[in-house]
């Protein structure tokens, strides 16, 4: 089962709005395939894996190790459940249980009701955690929420009333944090930023640094404030921006319109869902990152710590978090917090 969850992030960023899935056969204690989910539309696990075994006559005396239920119902693709009835396998080991409700145990309960051995649960916290981003929006309807920011070492994210557009940016990590922040928005869906970052920093919000595929960007424009010619509107990825005056979408931007009186967040977050988009970087400023922190509606935060000081300026997001993980990068360090919370 390690080995399906290690083939399984393979697919991490390309999967969308699938999960991410991997599958290992095992004959006689020795692996004879495996495979993994590349590419939504494209086969499953379980098939990559069938396929990849050299002598098909095997698998009645195999066993099909999955991270994730195998599915019942045909989408892009048939059934998986019914692939491995037909390959004559026998015995099947299972990780998590699908949340999706096309699925949702349909799978297990096929194979059982064709004479299949069935095991449930083997490494399910490793196979659950895989799948954070496709059980959290199931599970709770919206996507999975990730802060990021970076800090000086006295605690600022930018100086006070600095104008990008006049000035070089003033970095406060290094080129190999700078890196694994676009290396996250490989494997995320989207990228959400408020006004003010838009005008000061005039970012792109794409992936430049690493391979794959731009993110959706958000913008929380509530006045419209921001003008066209910024990077954020270019065609290079689609941009969403929330706002209270207009709804008229074109090509590559589209506009949505919300009620900036009430929980601005959970707006965001159910259309996200309407969406089908199951993860959300949140990259600031302090103010769009304080509102998703204090509705609760995070779910990791990626903290950039910086060697430089600025003395004063805009102070970083506060926050309550269980840190899991404590890394150095240089002369900078990234600590990853978990909410308690949720």
């Amino acid at each position: 089962m390690s080995r399906c969850i290690q083939l399984a992030k393979n697919g991490l960023g390309t999967t969308y709005p699938n999960p991410l899935v991997g599958s290992v056969i095992v004959h006689e204690n020795k692996i004879i395939g495996e495979g993994w989910h590349y590419k939504a539309g494209q086969p499953h696990a379980e098939v990559n894996a069938i396929k990849s075994v050299e002598n098909q006559q095997l698998l009645k005396d195999a066993t099909i190790y999955v991270s994730l239920e195998p599915c019942s119902h045909f989408g892009k693709t048939p059934p998986c459940a019914d692939l491995i009835i037909q390959s004559g396998i026998k015995k099947v080991i299972v990780g998590s249980l699908d949340p999706n409700p096309k699925v949702a145990g349909r799978g297990i309960k096929k194979l059982m009701e064709a004479g299949c051995e069935v095991i449930v649960g083997v490494l399910d916290k490793e196979c659950d955690e895989l799948n954070k981003r496709f059980f959290t929006f199931h599970q709770k309807k919206r996507p999975y929420i990730f802060l990021k920011w970076a800090q000086t070492a006295d605690g600022f994210i930018s100086p006070e009333n600095e104008s990008r557009k006049e000035t070089k940016p003033v970095w406060i990590t290094n080129e190999f944090s700078r890196q694994l922040v676009h290396k996250m928005r490989a494997q995320e869906q989207a990228i959400l930023v408020g006004t003010n970052t838009v005008l000061e920093d005039n970012p792109s919000l794409t992936v430049r640094d690493w391979a794959g595929e731009n993110p959706t960007r958000i913008v929380i424009d509530r006045n419209l404030k921001i003008p066209q010619d910024l990077s954020v509107f270019d065609t290079s990825s689609k941009t969403i921006v929330f706002n209270e005056k207009q709804t008229t979408n074109s090509e590559k931007l589209d506009f949505e319109k919300i009620d900036f009186f009430k929980e601005i967040p959970q707006q965001i977050c159910e259309v996200l869902f309407r969406r089908n988009i199951q993860s959300v970087i949140i990259e600031g400023g302090t103010k769009t990152l304080q509102s998703f922190i204090d509705d609760n509606l995070w779910d990791e935060a990626f903290v950039f710590n910086g060697s430089i000081s600025f003395g004063e300026g805009i102070k970083a997001p506060i926050f309550k978090g269980v840190l899991i993980s404590d890394k150095k990068i240089k002369n900078d360090t990234l600590r990853i917090f978990k909410n308690p919370n949720i």
